[in-house]
This record gives C-alpha cells, sequence and structure tokens, in this order.
C-alpha cells in the first residue's frame, strides 16, 4: 500500500484548489458547476464531501487534491486503487474520485448523479473511452466499493466486487496523475441544478486506499 488517505492530513491533501478548475478555482462555470471551493475544513476534510448555497447562486463546496500537497501523491500505471463511498442524495450533487495532471491525465474512479439513480458513470478520459454502468445497488445514499486497476494496456473498473468495465485502451506505460476527490454540484446543462430549498448535499468517502506490485 502507497497511500492510505487521511483527509484531515494537510501533507497529504490540499483544500480547495485544483488546477483542474481555470487558475486553480474557485470556480469553472465552463464545465457546468455551481461550485465555489473552499477550503474549510468542515466541507472535506472529515471525508464528508458537502456543498451548501451561496447567496450569490453559487455552491460553496468541498475538494480535495494531492496536487500541490507536500507529498505529491502520484498514482501511477499498474496501481490499484480501492474505495468506499456513500453516494448522495440530493438533485444536483456530483461527486467523484478522479484523476489529473498537466491539463489531462483524467480517469474517472466513478461520477455519479441522483436523477440517473442507478447509473454510474466510469471514464478513460487519457483514451476516450468510458461506460455507463447500471446496476440496482446503485441508488442515492449507498454505500458502494470500487476498485480500479490503471493498466498500461487497459483501466479495469470493479463495482462491490463484480467486474463493471474493461476498457482495453489503458493509460500507457508512463502515465502519472494526482488524485482529486470532491463535490461538484451541476449547473442545469447536463443534469437538473438543485431543487429549490436545498440547504445542502452531501458524500462520504471512507476508505480510499492505492496499492503497487
Amino acid at each position: 500500500m502507497v497511500l492510505d488517505a487521511d483527509f484531515s492530513s494537510a501533507e497529504q491533501w490540499v483544500a480547495g484548489r485544483s488546477w483542474a478548475y481555470p487558475h486553480g478555482g474557485p470556480t469553472n462555470p465552463g464545465d457546468n458547476k455551481l461550485d465555489h471551493l473552499t477550503d474549510d475544513p468542515a466541507y472535506s476534510r472529515s471525508g464528508v464531501f458537502r456543498a451548501t448555497p451561496r447567496p450569490d447562486g453559487r455552491w460553496t463546496a468541498g475538494l480535495l487534491t494531492t496536487e500541490g500537497s507536500p507529498e505529491g501523491f502520484l498514482v501511477r500505471t499498474g496501481d490499484v486503487l480501492e474505495a468506499r463511498v456513500r453516494l448522495p442524495v440530493e438533485i444536483g450533487a456530483w461527486p467523484a474520485i478522479w484523476t489529473w495532471r498537466d491539463g489531462g491525465q483524467e480517469i474517472d474512479v466513478f461520477e455519479y448523479h441522483p436523477d440517473n439513480p442507478d447509473l454510474l458513470e466510469l471514464s478513460n478520459r487519457v483514451r476516450g473511452r468510458h461506460h455507463y454502468f447500471r446496476d440496482p445497488a446503485v441508488r442515492p445514499g449507498a454505500w458502494i466499493d470500487f476498485r480500479v486497476e490503471f493498466g498500461a494496456r487497459s483501466v479495469v473498473w470493479w463495482v462491490n466486487g463484480a467486474r463493471a468495465f474493461d476498457d482495453r485502451r489503458g493509460v500507457g506505460r508512463s502515465w502519472r496523475a494526482y488524485l482529486i476527490v470532491n463535490l461538484s454540484v451541476c449547473a442545469g446543462r447536463y443534469h437538473p441544478a438543485p431543487e429549490p430549498g436545498t440547504a445542502e448535499m452531501s458524500y462520504e468517502v471512507t476508505e480510499l486506499r492505492v496499492y503497487r506490485g
């Protein structure tokens, strides 16, 4: 094991900024997001990633990344990531665990939208492959176990112990990227924005580990 995530650790994780967002954040409206990133520990450091509405119509939202942290952890070709996640229930919530470096290198361990209650989005954006995985066990508020093998020739996703997607593209031999864990908020173009009166949304990550052979 080369990473056992401690979200409270300032050595492992940077809160509230990411170069996956224009200028490092705090907003990314071009990606149809209402997020306004915050480094307030109440929004991410417990492993519960939260978002709450702001007077300006955006949402204060939690994000953690290994990019820029003292440890600067990078996932590499051949690594295996495992995570345990409680999905959100609120319409407009957009949780994800993903990778990023230098304007790309993005692999989405998962994305989820409660308006598609039984669907997980699994994507290799390095080499243009994705899969919509549907299962009755996937639903708002459910606990889901993920395992992703970042192979040179194929990235393989496992969901609740079952093989969900083998992309047969992989990441190549020299791939490496930082980790991002966050809760975004949809602006309404591709998925519904939050319903009026929603005061908070959240999802939880209780385990995130990376293994290297």
